[in-house]
């Protein structure tokens, strides 16, 4: 049966005739799985209009409160992980484990929040001036929306509204049309949590949801994940409408593997972080920039590793990486194979003829791909590709691989693989990127820290989550207070000072 997915606005799914709607595909299939409806500014306005009525009640909830319904949101998440880990490889492709490493990603961003009376203590300072105490206060903003990627449906929507609701501010959430029924069943378990009505809110769409948001006057902050020219977009639109924005945009990250790496350790990695969820993540490998000497060495540990990789359906136990997400987005990545080669790289590794489980059928399907001898102007290298497609580029040392890195526009993420440990703390030192692994691939960084890149992968000031998202979703209200006794000295027209 063909689903439909609608909004979810004022604690319920939202009633009436769609003007708009969207398919929602199977990507393993190629087949319309279901419809969804996409929201105008009637209904951006009624979610925003929800989220506002929800926010005075929300705001004043005794902060024990507000924790113990994150606690239950907490155990209803994990007591339904699989369901929605199915629901997302349905309908975004990747397979069930790689989804469900998801919601527990997720997951992590919840138990985080809900140390949030920790997180709120303010400061106090007694006797500032004679008889003056001065403190300061963390308070919500008020309605906040966050505008999330379909290449992790749960996960990044759960970087955003955990610490947002749990700071006491109501949320409007813009997911991906391309998966967008997770967003729903997250919503439905917060209302079984004991959510109030409005406080959590999810609209579909386009560009057309995504304007009413950025335009509209009672939403004050704009949390956005996805490529750099939407999230410049997101960045633009919300600062020129006076609102609050953290925009993490697209990435090109880099691998540098040394002379004296484990060789075996790097060529997992490389084939792990490249082709994990199809390549579709902010933090894969896309470029691998190895020592001149060590190049060919490392080629052959990849080419063994792809060879015997399971490509297929999500849903298959079997499968270890699954379908793109549309067939459009699974011929532009498969575009740059033939670029590459056409600019002068070569194509060792080449996807498009690697076995799917099954057959395939008409899914959108693009095995594990490697192109070498890549140089920093072509194409398949200066384009975030998004998809199963690893670069190698051959450098003859470490200071010519921190060179290119630092020259790249983007700075979301970056690994090196050494047993140096002189080598490794210089390049976590001198590398001009965000977040940077050591022997570790995708150094996307635990909930109590924040996520985010440097130079064009960020707009804003902002990371998401961890204290930097507390700060992001309270402004601080500074206050000072004296309580007279009966012996006070009456008017003083003088300018205040301390003393």
């Amino acid at each position: 049966m063909s689903k439909h997915v609608t909004h979810w606005i004022g604690g319920r799914p939202a009633a009436g005739e769609a003007r708009r709607r969207g398919d929602i595909y199977n990507p393993a299939t190629g087949k319309v799985a279901g419809t969804v409806d996409f929201a105008g500014r009637e209904e951006v306005g009624a979610a925003v209009a929800a989220a506002k009525d929800a926010f005075p009640g929300w705001r004043d909830t005794p902060l024990s409160k507000r924790v113990a319904v994150l606690f239950r949101f907490r155990e209803l998440l994990k007591d339904n992980a699989d369901e929605l880990a199915r629901l997302i490889s349905s309908e975004h492709g990747k397979v069930v484990s790689d989804a469900a490493g998801e919601v527990q990603r997720g997951l992590e961003v919840v138990e985080f929040a809900c140390g949030i009376p920790h997180l709120l203590k303010g400061g106090y300072s007694e006797n500032v001036s004679t008889g003056v105490d001065a403190y300061s206060i963390l308070q919500p903003l008020g309605v906040v929306a966050g505008v999330s990627p379909f290449n992790f449906p749960a996960m990044v929507p759960m970087w955003m509204f955990p610490v947002a609701i749990a700071c006491g501010n109501t949320f409007v959430l813009k997911p991906s049309e391309k998966d967008p029924s997770a967003s729903v069943r997250i919503a439905e378990l917060w209302a079984e949590a004991g959510l109030p009505d409005g406080v959590f809110n999810v609209v579909h769409g386009d560009k057309e949801a995504v304007d009413g948001l950025l335009e509209h006057d009672d939403v004050k902050a704009v949390s956005f994940v996805g490529s750099t020219p939407i999230a410049q977009y997101i960045y633009e639109g919300a600062a020129r409408s006076g609102k609050r924005v953290q925009a993490l945009g697209g990435a090109k990250n880099h691998m540098v593997v040394l002379p004296d790496a484990d060789l075996d350790l790097a060529a997992d990695a490389a084939v792990s972080a490249g082709f994990g969820s199809a390549g579709e993540r902010c933090m894969a490998i896309s470029a691998v920039v190895a020592i001149d000497t060590i190049a060919d060495d490392l080629l052959e540990r990849i080419r063994a590793r792809v060879e015997p990789l399971r490509v297929g359906p999500g849903d298959d136990d079997r499968s270890e990486m699954g379908p793109l997400v549309t067939r459009a987005h699974r011929d532009k990545v498969a575009s740059y194979l033939e670029s590459g080669v056409r600019e002068g790289a070569s194509l060792p590794i080449d996807g498009r003829v690697h076995p799917v489980l099954g057959g395939g059928g008409d899914g959108f399907w693009l095995g594990p791909s490697l192109l070498d001898h890549v140089t920093p102007e072509m194409s398949c290298y200066t384009d975030e590709i998004f998809g199963p497609v690893l670069s190698m580029l051959r450098v003859p040392s470490y200071e010519s691989a921190l060179e290119l890195i630092n020259a790249n526009p983007y700075g979301n993420g970056t690994a090196i693989f050494t047993n140096d440990g002189g080598a490794a703390r210089r390049f976590q030192n001198e590398v001009e990127v965000g977040m940077v692994g050591i022997n570790v691939p995708i150094p996307v960084p635990m909930a109590y820290y924040s996520f985010g890149g440097w130079k064009k992968s960020l707009f804003g000031d902002s990371h998401a989550h961890g204290m930097e998202g507390v700060h992001f979703y309270t402004r601080t209200k500074a206050v000072t207070s004296r309580w007279l006794d009966p012996s006070h000295g009456g008017v003083n027209l003088g300018f205040p000072t301390s003393g």
